[in-house]
């Protein structure tokens, strides 16, 4: 075999073993885990970001921040937002106030992440208990609310003896 043989023939290996060189490479740690880089398992992950979106939601509502609410919302959820949420009966209606609002479950769903939540709606001297579900997706590296719905969690329809409970202001994004 002349030198020019073994020169191709070096070159080739090379070559053929590339591949699997560079795919160690992105194997995420030494010890070829799949763990992501925040060291939780992918399901915690996912449970962690989505209470967090709807937690940030939450008390948006409480503190009456439409901004803040709609930056925890899909990109494509924004115009539905932007056009139903401080209307008549929006979550961020001027005449509604949330006084209180807990996260009651985080469970994986069909279309994501669903978290149920349980919030005090008041309006004037009434108020009223409310659950609500939301979708929380994930959007490339980062989480976001991909829809919000009555839940279907009985809550006590009228936490005040002053009357009778306002309705729940519709929710101004459907789920997907």
């Amino acid at each position: 075999m002349g030198r020019s043989h073994r020169d191709r023939f070096a070159g080739l290996a090379v070559l053929a073993l590339l591949p699997a060189a560079l795919a160690a490479c992105g194997s995420g740690g030494q010890d070829g885990g799949d763990t992501p880089p925040s060291g939780k398992a992918p399901a915690e992950e996912a449970a962690a970001k989505s209470r967090e979106r709807v937690q940030a939601y939450l008390d948006a509502l409480t503190a009456r921040d439409a901004a803040a609410g709609r930056s925890q919302l899909c990109a494509p959820m924004h115009a539905a937002f932007d056009s139903a949420a401080t209307g008549p009966n929006g979550d961020f209606a001027d005449h509604f106030t949330v006084p209180e609002a807990t996260i009651t479950e985080v469970r994986s769903g069909p279309n994501g992440q669903e978290i149920s939540a349980s919030i005090t709606v008041a309006a004037g001297s009434r108020k009223a208990a409310r659950s609500l579900l939301f979708t929380v997706t994930r959007n490339g590296a980062d989480w976001c609310i991909s829809g919000e719905v009555p839940g279907d969690a009985p809550v006590d329809p009228d936490v005040s003896p002053s009357g009778p409970s306002p309705g729940k202001p519709p929710s101004p994004v459907p789920s997907q």
